[in-house]
């Protein structure tokens, strides 16, 4: 009796990580599906995001699906900068624990903050939306 008093506990554990397990794969699911129309996406537990031509759409990834989507266009996008913490982070030397966020910053002041878990792909959407923009820019003045 003692035993099975003591494997009892181990079983709950294994019950509670198969279902989150499950959890995630669902949220994987979603994500695969979602991102096929995409030039470029990124899938994280914080967030999702897609690139296509010249629309940036993200939301969060949950088992039901992609929620909370919100959608920038890269004409609305003014500057585009790397924080974590309320500074700027501009090289994966930069240390910081918590959740990073990439954001994109309107002429009209708004930021729209995208979570990312991980700088070295945060820094790496940065660069490529920033010569994105200054494709944009050069073709402006051309």
């Amino acid at each position: 009796m003692s035993h099975a008093l003591l494997w009892l506990p181990l079983l709950a554990v294994f019950v509670v990580l198969v279902w989150l397990g499950w959890v995630e794969s669902r949220k994987l699911e979603h994500y695969r599906h979602w991102a096929q129309q995409f030039e470029a996406s990124k899938y994280d537990i914080a967030a999702v995001l897609g690139q296509q031509g010249d629309r940036l759409i993200w939301g969060q990834p949950t088992r039901q699906g992609i929620v909370n989507l919100q959608t920038c266009e890269f004409s609305a996008i003014q500057s585009v900068w790397v924080e974590g913490g309320g500074r700027r982070l501009e090289t994966e030397s930069d240390r910081f624990r918590g959740t990073i966020y990439l954001v994109l910053q309107t002429p009209t002041g708004e930021c729209h903050r995208i979570p990312f878990t991980e700088l070295s792909l945060a820094l790496a959407w940065r660069d490529r939306l920033q010569s994105k923009l200054a494709g944009k820019i050069e073709s402006e003045f051309a």
